[in-house]
């Protein structure tokens, strides 16, 4: 009997570990949100790091955190560590590619609480004196994030505080223009 229901356990863990293991290698999540305000006026949020405590919805998380800053105060090699409480961890995120009122593309380093390398970009599109702007960020999935994104959704993780930052992002670049 005790060998039967072994045989019946490590089927079901092979089972699984062959469902995770299908599960796709990447992630994306994005948002987007039009403004009232010129491109300029919402680039220069997302392109001057410093700029982000104003807005960040993991600064609201944290306001305690400890950020310092490394390389020219925007565009390319523009980088922000940061150092907070469980909600935030600690990372880094460096500006890779700035494109004036087009895109601001970032490398994503997570240190705690776990170790991931991601990616994320804004890309800005002015249309009649109103800016959309589309807030995405995408990595890789290894095992351990494949069977993670099974409990967690990483869609309604982050796509709710991306919501929340264009929200943020919105109230002071109307607020300007």
């Amino acid at each position: 009997m005790l060998v039967k229901i072994l045989i019946g356990v490590a089927v079901v863990i092979l089972a699984l570990a062959a469902y995770v293991a299908a599960r796709p290698d990447e992630f994306s999540v994005s948002r987007t949100a039009s403004f009232a305000a010129p491109a300029p006026l919402v680039f220069a949020q997302v392109n001057e790091l410093k700029r982000w405590e104003m807005w960040s919805p993991w600064q609201k998380k944290d306001p305690q955190a400890k950020n310092s800053y490394a390389g020219p105060a925007s565009g390319a090699g523009a980088s922000m560590s940061w150092a907070g409480n469980k909600e935030v961890g600690e990372g880094r995120m460096t500006i890779a590619e700035s494109r004036p009122n087009e895109l601001v593309r970032f490398k994503l380093e997570f240190f705690k609480p776990f170790a991931a390398t991601n990616s994320a970009e804004f890309a800005f599109k002015e249309d009649g004196g109103r800016t959309a702007v589309t807030w995405t960020m995408h990595g890789q999935n290894n095992f351990i994030g494949k069977a993670m994104c099974l409990v967690f959704d990483m869609d309604k993780m982050v796509g709710g505080d991306f919501e929340k930052g264009l929200a943020g992002i919105r109230q002071i670049v109307e607020a300007k223009s």
